[in-house]
């Protein structure tokens, strides 16, 4: 042991009480402290980076970026000033007990870092595999929680030197406290744990919640929220209890089925539907997709006709083929000989209840496709061909009169009476 006894001349040094030779000594053993340990990252960072670029494995390259091996290099500082300062002060010198308590905290927070950017490393390798689309985020956070919790713990006793016990009784006492300040963690966990299990929300789906303003991609589920990435670039941060607590829409089951529905509604002005005549029955054979129909549809109504007997002579009797009805026909053909629409999935279209709108005939079909881009093409597509061959039905489409229609009305009633 260095005696501090022994007077220090001018010569020897510039200290000339022991109490400030103490602390000299412990300051200078603190700044050999960080030089070792600055030389010891600077070495450890070279060499380790060069050991796991040479390796085949993965989880030594993700241990390196997340800075598990940096926290550990963090410990040199501390076990030189551990086992140095016995080499300068008595063991049982209350300064020495002091920076070795303090040493031991800081190797404790130290190997307890290391453990946490650790699991983030684990976290990071599982969401690069097919199955790390279930986030385990909320896990890995919740577990370092837990590990933070336990550094404190050990700090505490170590430098109040009380048992483990007595600590955690006290914790005990103040639970309600706990839950308070946790509470949204608790909620977050048991919210994820739900959300998991029943794989209602992995990274990547596209989520409908009105409530909360999200329409678009999952990015990141975390233990106390999820974000979401809406349509219009906007991140929206929604609690993660949340999504358990109201009901929100997965839209994943549509792009895992292949195919994205069709269900928009034509409306046809109700003043233009009649009865057809023969030589427009015989035209509309002329067409590919309605020949087939018409053919079936005579012959089912000729002998209905035929049924009726004597009352069947007169028209009002009598079943007869609409031009809307002709439509309907032809609509229903051309989604279904339609190439970009799933011939595997329901395809129809059907008439709705009549209103002030018009007659509504509904669309309903899907897609082969759910790319967004290539679905609104599609579906354009499909109306744009439907609404232009309206015409030659004699139908026209139902829309409001506007300030321009009303003005050439009254034009042409002014011509009129003048």
């Amino acid at each position: 042991m260095i005696d501090f006894t022994a007077p220090l001349t001018t010569a020897e040094g510039f200290i000339a009480s022991p109490e400030l030779r103490r602390v000299a000594l412990v300051a200078g053993l603190f700044l050999l402290a960080w030089l070792v340990g600055l030389m010891g990252r600077l070495f450890l960072h070279r060499v380790v980076r060069v050991a796991t670029r040479h390796t085949t494995w993965r989880w030594d390259d993700a241990l390196y970026e997340h800075g598990a091996f940096r926290w550990l290099a963090r410990m040199l500082p501390a076990i030189v000033v551990y086992y140095g300062i016995d080499a300068l002060l008595e063991p049982a010198d209350t300064l020495a007990v002091l920076v070795r308590n303090l040493a031991v905290c800081w190797m404790i927070v130290c190997v307890i870092g290391s453990l946490g950017r650790a699991l983030v490393a684990f976290e990071s390798l599982y969401s690069a595999t097919p199955a790390g689309k279930r986030s385990i985020k909320g896990v890995v956070q919740l577990l370092q929680l837990a590990l933070w919790i336990v550094a404190f713990v050990l700090v505490i006793t170590k430098l109040t030197h009380q048992s483990i016990g007595l600590l955690l009784s006290g914790i005990g006492a103040m639970s309600a406290v706990l839950l308070l300040v946790f509470k949204d963690t608790i909620l977050g966990f048991v919210a994820g744990i739900q959300l998991g299990t029943n794989d209602m929300l992995r990274v990547g789906d596209w989520i409908t919640m009105p409530t909360a303003g999200v329409d678009g991609d999952v990015i990141d589920i975390t233990l106390h929220t999820v974000k979401v990435r809406n349509f219009d670039r906007t991140i929206v941060t929604v609690p993660t209890w949340k999504l358990i607590a109201e009901s929100f829409q997965n839209w994943r089951g549509m792009s895992e089925s292949g195919g994205r529905r069709i269900k928009r509604e034509l409306y046809v002005d109700a003043a233009c539907v009649r009865f057809l005549e023969d030589d427009e029955i015989e035209r509309f054979g002329r067409m590919y997709l309605l020949k087939d129909y018409l053919a079936r549809k005579r012959d089912d109504i000729r002998r209905w006709n035929d049924a009726l007997g004597e009352p069947g002579k007169l028209p009002v009797n009598r079943r007869r083929q609409t031009n809307i009805g002709a439509f309907r026909a032809y609509a229903e053909a051309y989604i279904t000989a339609h190439p970009d629409v799933h011939d595997r999935m329901t395809r129809m279209v059907r008439m709705r209840d009549p209103g002030a709108q018009g007659i509504p005939l509904e669309v309903y079909c899907f897609t082969n496709t759910v790319a967004w881009l290539d679905y609104e093409r599609i579906q354009a597509d499909i109306f744009d061909h439907l609404i232009a061959i309206l015409p030659e039905f004699g139908l026209r489409p139902f829309q409001q009169p506007s300030g321009g229609d009303v003005r050439d009305a009254l034009v042409r009633l002014h011509e009129e009476r003048h």
